[in-house]
Order: C-alpha cells, then sequence, then structure tokens
C-alpha cells in the first residue's frame, strides 16, 4: 500500500505543479508563501486504508502526447448530479 500511496502523491505533486505553472502563464501571481502550505499528500483523493477500481483504458485514452491529462479550467465543478467537468 505504501508505493500505491507514494505514487498518488507523486502524481499530485506533478498535476499541482502543472496547475501552478497554468496559472501563472494565464498571468496569476501564484505566491510562493501560499505554495509552502500546499501538500500533495493532504487530499481528498488519497485514499489511505481502503482499495480503489480504475478503468485503465478509459483513463488512459484521456492522456495527452506526454502523458498528462488534462487540468481542469479554474472554477470547473462536478455538477449536482455527479458528473465531471470537461477537461480542457
Amino acid at each position: 500500500m505504501t508505493n500505491a500511496t507514494n505514487a498518488v502523491i507523486c502524481w499530485h505533486t506533478t498535476y499541482l505543479g502543472l496547475a501552478v505553472d497554468e496559472l501563472r502563464t494565464t498571468g496569476l501571481e501564484v505566491d510562493a508563501e501560499v505554495l509552502a502550505h500546499i501538500s500533495p499528500a493532504r487530499s481528498c483523493a488519497v485514499n489511505y486504508y481502503g482499495s480503489i477500481s480504475v478503468d485503465y483504458d478509459r483513463e488512459l485514452a484521456q492522456l495527452d502526447e506526454q502523458g498528462h491529462r488534462a487540468l481542469r479550467i479554474v472554477g470547473d465543478r462536478a455538477d449536482p448530479a455527479g458528473e465531471a467537468p470537461e477537461p480542457r
């Protein structure tokens, strides 16, 4: 389980960096003091005590040519019916 948790934290670290880069390229200032308090290990997506099922084909189909999933647009939220927002 430790290896899986570490993989998820590594994934979050990568995508937090991509998200910050995206915000900065749009001209938004991202304060380093704020970033110092963000942890990729603290997330509701990290399930430390259970198991998850993954549709690998669906997940792999979402990757771009660099192997990354698209970032969501700022302000995207799942709708009340539980549908995830479309990535950009």
